[in-house]
């Protein structure tokens, strides 16, 4: 939050919230203003509203409680504003109360953060409006088990994880999907975390044969197997999840490595003249600011051509691709994103990036 601070035209989108032009559409933002995830909220505010600016729409900010109780507020404030559409939206508990009461207002939804896979099924039963411009949480499992049966299916596989809620469902609808194909790992374990090496986890995978291990575990405990096995002489491809995307320390990560994960919205050829824009004017486009900046842009467009035509809003965001700052972007009858937006990348020096020779 201190950088914010330090950045004039962010403070500035930041602060207009209620404020109103002559024409363009008004676009409600929902987001935490204080609080843990106050700073997330914010760059969800600023994303937003940079592209409202630019597109000469008028911005109606909602503080998001993420409380089991705080959506209904959330729907009143936003009904009260009269948006046409909303975009933000980081907690499922403000989706989950909000929704119904934003159904019968007619105002769409495109959450930016909200994942679950049991909410979106909710929303497609009950008729609630809801976009998701976030990855379902089944989403990069399934690019995992593309990956493994496209570039590995030849060699000897192991699967490991770390014991916590996720690795463990990560590595378990993995698993599940390469046998539903025929392919059966040679090793699965769960190793203990956060340790200084792991020495005798990568003797135990070469003891079972396996060359290739997914690993459902943080980018630390990858880069210490790396290692490990790097300086035990035994080869072994690695890859891991969207956890890789962390800090590179204490151990630094090994080149090759590779990770299913969401790419660096930044470095998009289509996000570049965005980012140009943003990074003149002092904003850095970190974490939820280009996702945020695209839900608006969809938003505005969505409700532009329903005014034309004289359509709601949500049946204009079913089909339409949108050529927004994190790619072009389309939601499918389910309300999901039609493309997984999870990538295969490669460690390389100092970033992920696509592999450019396969990975076997």
């Amino acid at each position: 939050m201190n950088v914010l601070r330090r950045t004039p035209l962010l403070m500035m989108l930041l602060l207009a919230a209620g404020s109103s032009h002559a024409a363009g559409v008004n676009i409600g933002i929902v987001a935490p203003q204080q609080g843990n995830f106050a700073a997330l909220g914010a760059q969800i505010t600023a994303g937003a509203n940079f592209e409202i600016q630019a597109r000469q729409d008028s911005a109606t900010v909602v503080d998001e409680p993420c409380s089991e109780d705080g959506g209904q507020a959330v729907a009143e404030a936003l009904i009260a504003a009269k948006v046409q559409a909303a975009i933000g939206f980081l907690c499922s508990e403000t989706l989950e109360s909000a929704l119904p009461r934003l159904k019968e207002a007619g105002i769409p939804v495109i959450t930016v953060s909200a994942r679950s896979h049991i909410l979106m099924e909710d929303a497609l039963k009950n008729g609630w409006p809801l976009f998701r411009l976030a990855p379902v949480d089944s989403a990069e499992a399934a690019l995992a088990a593309d990956a493994i049966l496209k570039s590995w299916s030849a060699e000897p596989i192991a699967l490991i994880e770390d014991g916590t809620i996720h690795g463990r469902e990560l590595v378990g609808a993995i698993r599940s999907a390469l046998e539903d194909k025929g392919l059966k790992p040679v090793f699965n374990d769960t190793y203990r975390p956060g340790q200084d090496q792991q020495i005798a986890l990568v003797r135990r995978l070469k003891k079972a044969g396996a060359t290739r291990v997914f690993v459902g575990g943080d980018r630390s405990d990858v880069a210490v197997i790396a290692r490990d096995a790097q300086n035990e002489k035994i080869p072994l491809k690695l890859m891991g999840g969207d956890a890789m995307r962390a800090a590179n320390q204490p151990v630094p990560l090994a080149d090759g490595v590779q990770a299913i994960a969401l790419p660096d919205y930044a470095s998009l050829p289509a996000a570049q003249p965005t980012v140009q824009a943003m990074r003149a004017n002092g904003i850095e486009p970190d974490g939820y600011i280009l996702p945020a900046a695209a839900a608006t842009l969809i938003a505005d467009q969505a409700a532009e051509s329903a005014k034309a035509e004289n359509k709601p809003v949500a049946d204009k965001l079913i089909g339409t691709t949108f050529q927004t700052a994190i790619g072009p972007i389309t939601f499918g009858q389910n309300h999901e994103l039609t493309e997984n937006p999870y990538r295969l990348l490669e460690w390389h020096g100092t970033a992920f990036v696509p592999p450019t020779t396969p990975s076997n």
